[in-house]
């Protein structure tokens, strides 16, 4: 059965959407796409700041928080964008983010974390513990409450928010109450089925993925893999926050999440997970307005929302 055939019909438009992606060679012109327009809503407002990153060069962070507040601390959300360690930027999420800042009633920061190949790891994953770091000092600057600190992110973001929850269990904080690693790219090996399943060119598959773990770990390639790189290797899952996580059937993260998910339970975490037939990888934003995207979509904002409530 080949792999068209397989994706429910409401989102098969979206494989013809898709432009093909071929990396690494495509990656330079895969940075230069320019991002679909989007509408600004009237009830967030959003700035954008310089803070410092994990070395002296300072990192941009955009924020989102409702425009009418009444004084009360809210909670907070740190949001990481995907784009498979090498691609991406915040912008691309300026509609998510504001739609969690509705749901949730929080404060969304998003860290512009620096990219591989240029940038192999640990250069990501420390700029978003420096953003987390930065966030909760700024607690009374940005009125936002410690004790509702969650972190989220999808595909790549996913990962580094896995990453991000391990990194700040083993340092000793940040506090987070919640994490989100949504269809997280967390395993290098690339030996799980799904992995092997899915290499239809129109969407995320088996070389990309490999080709962009190459770029991710660099001169790590090789060596021992820290599971602050994949989260997959990390030997004990004890202690990290509850999470909520979801993945189409048809991505190529399909096992290596559901694997996670069971270990977060059977290491005591609170976990939600959600696996959606017939579906690829990022289908609710390549196909918005399916009606399965906007239950996926509406399933992970609530899932927020439920977090914060106290």
């Amino acid at each position: 059965m080949n792999f068209i055939s397989r994706v429910v019909p409401e989102l098969k438009q979206g494989v013809n959407l898709l432009p093909p992606l071929h990396l690494p060679d495509d990656l330079e012109k895969a940075r230069q796409l320019p991002l679909p327009p989007t509408e600004t809503s009237e009830y967030v407002h959003l700035t954008e700041r310089m803070i410092p990153g994990a070395q002296s060069d300072e990192m941009l962070v955009k924020i989102y928080e409702p425009i009418r507040r009444e004084g009360a601390k809210l909670p907070a959300l740190l949001w990481i964008h995907g784009g498979g360690y090498v691609l991406g930027h915040p912008d691309a999420d300026d509609a998510l983010c504001e739609s969690f800042v509705q749901a949730a009633d929080c404060v969304v920061i998003s860290p512009d974390y620096r990219l591989a190949p240029e940038h192999p790891f640990p250069a990501g994953i420390e700029d978003c513990y420096a953003a987390l770091l930065w966030m909760t000092n700024a607690a009374e600057e940005l009125n936002i409450d410690l004790s509702r600190i969650a972190i989220g992110g999808a595909s790549a973001g996913g990962g580094l928010c896995a990453a991000l929850a391990l990194m700040a269990r083993d340092r000793g904080g940040p506090s987070i109450c919640f994490q989100m690693p949504l269809y997280p790219m967390i395993d290098d090996r690339n030996i799980t089925p799904s992995s092997h399943e899915i290499t239809d060119p129109a969407v995320w598959n088996r070389a990309n993925n490999v080709a962009a773990w190459k770029m991710y770990l660099g001169e790590h390639a090789k060596g021992d893999i820290s599971p602050y790189a994949a989260p997959s290797r990390a030997n004990n899952l004890a202690g990290l926050p509850p999470a909520y996580t979801c993945v189409g059937q048809l991505d190529p993260f399909r096992d290596e999440t559901m694997v996670y998910a069971a270990r977060l339970a059977h290491a005591g975490v609170d976990v939600e997970f959600q696996l959606y037939p017939g579906c690829y990888h990022g289908f609710e934003h390549v196909v918005p307005t399916a009606e399965i995207s906007r239950r996926a979509r509406n399933g992970y904002i609530d899932a927020l929302a439920r977090a914060f409530i106290r």
